[in-house]
C-alpha cells in the first residue's frame, strides 16, 4: 500500500514536472517570438529615425534655396526700381520743352 501511494505521488511529480517543463518552452517560445518582433520594431523605428533625419536635412536644403531666392528677388526689385527711377528721368527729359 505504501509502494502504491508512493508510486502514485511520483507519477503526480512526475506530471507536475513534465506540466512545468511543457509551460517553461511555451515561455521560451513565446518570448522568442516577442523578442523578434521588438527587433523588428526596433528596425522599423531606425529606419524612421533616419528618414525623419534626411527629411530634416531636405527642410534646411529648402529653407536655404527659399532665402537665396528671396536674396535675389529683393536684389532684382532693387535693379528694377533703378531701372524704373532711369526710365522716369528720361522721360521727363524727353517730355521737357527744348528751348
Amino acid at each position: 500500500m505504501v509502494v502504491a501511494e508512493v508510486g502514485v505521488k511520483v507519477s503526480r511529480l512526475e506530471s507536475i514536472v513534465e506540466q512545468i517543463g511543457e509551460a517553461v518552452l511555451a515561455t521560451t517560445e513565446t518570448i522568442e517570438r516577442l523578442a523578434q518582433r521588438v527587433d523588428t520594431l526596433s528596425t522599423q523605428v531606425e529606419e524612421q529615425g533616419k528618414q525623419l533625419q534626411q527629411q530634416g536635412y531636405q527642410i534646411l536644403a529648402l529653407c536655404d534655396a527659399v532665402q537665396i531666392l528671396a536674396e535675389n528677388q529683393d536684389e532684382s526689385l532693387q535693379k528694377l526700381t533703378q531701372l524704373t527711377l532711369t526710365l522716369d528721368r528720361l522721360m521727363t527729359m524727353i517730355e521737357e520743352p527744348s528751348d
